[in-house]
């Protein structure tokens, strides 16, 4: 994978995810020695049949599309917002593979209401033809069974993979197999309306993806699903090298997040392919079920996810999605398969998002150190102040860990203390004497604060509303929190420990927190 001033145009997009089958039955398979397919442009070599075990998923008849690859030619890479170093560095592999088929559309039977017991029925269908990224060890010992399959987020105007970048130090120590969908027609055709930048596949590759047809986005949902079975049961082209899935799990965050739900609501219960969802920063409502050209069918305005869905799914939340998204009209309580956590001093997007995540190896301190920067990728992104450079990819990390245990065994994931919020329009976060705000998960950055992290409060174009702020605390501030660096240290250290307790932050994670507060100069 290439870095370049290319991935600083990329990460703008960050704004705004089949196991082998015993028989005909619903099951799953555990990951019992796994074949070793090396390099991503080998032929694949079959699959070992895996031990099976009961799975959560009905049958399916989403069908198996045609898979083209591993795809060469145009540029030389995969075009994708997502980590700009060389993934052999952390013992990875990258191809690229194209799907093709007939996606059907969605009619909706009834009205859809806020509980989410949505129910839909197949529509006229249109041919296809989109890719899949994907990302899985080199070597086939170190894959865990678990394939995470993100629905890339085009608000910017172009593919990224922002659940990627921002937990990918956990997916690749974890062993995580990682694919990317180009699921919605702004990432393959481009879009006539207003975005940030311009750079659909067919418009920056050609050559590479000129062959690429979408249909338009009420077809999106079919090709999500379409894209996970091509997965779970892939024919004589498999985009795993040999390796055998036992969880498929779907991701997005943002916009792609508003698709999960409506993909959640109205087309799991019909289409049984993914094993859990993580639902990260969406707001209120969902997206169409269908759009123009096709009947358009709405969400409605508050829109929770089923408590029927038989399925595990994790809702991961900012700040900002609170008030400014307005998810806190729409906060739904833990049940057995639902779980929210909402993360105190966190944002949308942040610097670890628009700037150090994308050449992060895993390996650094410098990942837990305060980022204070008003422009992440200058003449592109400048707000008037400086963005938040909260924790909220390490709790990230922690989330798909959990997540992942949950649908691998039913290990439930803790229940999060939500955040402090005074009702109101808007509502208001309630925040201690230093401005950071009360309750939701805790971590370090909060609880042993050297600045006030907020998910509200900036201003300034191209979405800087939602990039939250920074004010670093001064010298006079900081000297009286900690009059010794051995006291911010341990005071550091222990609310790291903490975390790492109840569940929200991972142990290398906190290691490297606490390598960060070791080689401060706080309280020198």
């Amino acid at each position: 994978m290439r870095q370049s001033r290319i991935f600083e145009l990329l990460a703008v997009a960050f704004l705004l995810e089949g196991s082998s089958l015993c028989a005909v039955a619903a099951v799953r398979c555990s990951p019992a020695l796994p074949l070793r397919g090396d390099a991503a442009d080998r032929p694949a070599p079959r699959r070992v049949r895996a031990a099976c075990e009961p799975s959560r998923l009905g049958p399916s008849n989403v069908p198996v599309p045609a898979i083209e690859g591993p795809v060469t030619g145009g540029n030389g890479y995969p075009y994708v917002s997502s980590t700009g170093f060389d993934l052999a560095e952390v013992g990875y592999s990258q191809a690229e593979f194209f799907i093709s088929g007939t996606a059907s559309g969605y009619s909706n039977v009834g009205s859809f209401d806020a509980d989410g017991r949505w129910r839909a029925t197949p529509a006229p269908g249109a041919s296809y033809k989109t890719r899949i990224v994907v990302y899985r060890p080199i070597d086939a010992a170190k894959f865990n069974g678990t394939v995470i399959v993100e629905w890339l987020n085009v608000s910017g105007g172009l593919d990224a993979a922002p659940d990627w970048t921002s937990a990918h130090t956990e997916l690749i120590r974890g062993g995580f197999a990682w694919v990317g969908v180009s699921a919605q027609s702004v990432g393959v055709e481009g879009s006539s309306g207003m975005t940030l930048v311009s750079l659909p596949l067919k418009k920056v590759d050609p050559a590479r993806y000129g062959s690429l047809h979408h249909p338009g986005d009420s077809f999106s949902y079919d090709m999500f699903s379409q894209a996970g079975q091509a997965i779970r049961r892939p024919g004589a082209v498999d985009p795993l090298g040999g390796l055998t899935p036992s969880r498929v799990i779907a991701a997005g965050e943002s916009q792609s997040a508003f698709r999960l739900v409506t993909y959640i609501n109205a087309v799991h219960p019909l289409a049984q392919v993914y094993d859990g969802f993580l639902v990260h920063s969406r707001g209120s409502s969902g997206a169409p079920l269908s759009q123009d050209p096709q009947p358009t069918i709405m969400a409605p305005s508050v829109a929770h996810l089923r408590n029927d869905l038989g399925v595990p799914v994790l809702v991961f939340e900012t700040e900002t999605d609170l008030v400014s998204l307005g998810y806190f009209s729409n906060r739904q309580v833990d049940g057995s398969q639902f779980r929210l956590w909402e993360v105190a001093g966190t944002a949308h997007a942040d610097t670890y998002t628009l700037l150090v995540g994308a050449t992060d190896l895993g390996n650094s301190p410098s990942a837990a150190d305060l980022v204070v920067t008003a422009s992440p990728i200058p003449g592109i992104i400048d707000c008037d102040k400086p963005i938040n450079s909260g924790p909220q990819h390490f709790v990230l990390n922690a989330a798909f860990a959990a997540l992942d245990r949950w649908v691998r065994d039913g290990t439930t994931p803790p229940h999060a203390e939500r955040l402090q919020i005074a009702a109101g329009t808007p509502p208001l976060i309630v925040v201690d004497s230093h401005g950071n705000a009360l309750g939701g998960v805790r971590t370090p950055a909060v609880d042993v604060p050297i600045a006030t992290l907020s998910g509200l409060g900036q201003t300034g174009a191209n979405f800087c509303s939602i990039f939250g702020t920074t004010v670093p605390f001064d010298r006079a501030t900081l000297a009286s929190l900690y009059p010794t660096h051995d006291a911010y240290v341990a005071a550091v250290a222990a609310a790291a420990d903490r975390a790492v307790a109840a569940g929200f932050i991972l142990a290398p994670d906190a290691y490297l927190i606490k390598t960060s507060a070791v080689e401060s100069d706080i309280g020198d």
